[in-house]
């Protein structure tokens, strides 16, 4: 099985971090990487995603990495060399409309290129960005918003 981190991930957040239902406690990370190998995932790759979302919950005010809101963001050459002209502009348009704020852009940017994926697409773009916005308390409308546009082509693509 040729899996991926970003495949890992949507795992746990279609089976576990489902914002419908309230789990009791959160399973530990034992727990997680248990269940994720049953399910077939490589320990690598599983040991890769648990990290990825350690770094998560990392708050970017307390890292230096929250721009102010009169920042102007600019690429730099690593970042446009992972991140194609598309998936730049649908992260900034999704701060022009209000989904994301400037400092979960830089976590957006920050996880994208964490995935270590030699594609990263707008569909990846948006599994990060949905991700990012349920690990933040208190963005519950942002998160609807986002997972509308995450699961609208789902929709289509049944029709």
């Amino acid at each position: 099985m040729k899996e991926s981190v970003l495949d890992v991930l949507i795992y746990l957040f279609e089976n576990y971090f489902d914002a419908d239902i309230e789990i009791a406690p959160e399973p530990d990370r034992a727990t997680l990487r248990d269940e994720l190998e049953r399910a077939g995932f490589s320990t690598r790759e599983v040991e890769r995603a648990l990290e990825w979302l350690e770094e998560l919950s990392v708050d970017p005010e307390r890292t230096g990495m929250a721009p102010t809101s009169r920042a102007i963001r600019i690429f730099d050459p690593r970042e446009q060399a992972r991140l194609d002209t598309d998936c730049r502009g649908y992260i900034m348009y999704l701060e022009n409309i209000g989904i994301v704020s400037a400092a979960q852009r830089e976590l957006v940017i920050d996880r994208l290129l964490a995935l270590d994926a030699r594609h990263i697409d707008i569909e990846q773009v948006k599994w990060v960005v949905l991700m990012v916005l349920f690990s933040q308390p208190g963005e519950e409308n942002a998160y609807s918003r986002m997972e509308d546009l995450v699961f609208e082509n789902r929709l289509d693509a049944l029709h």
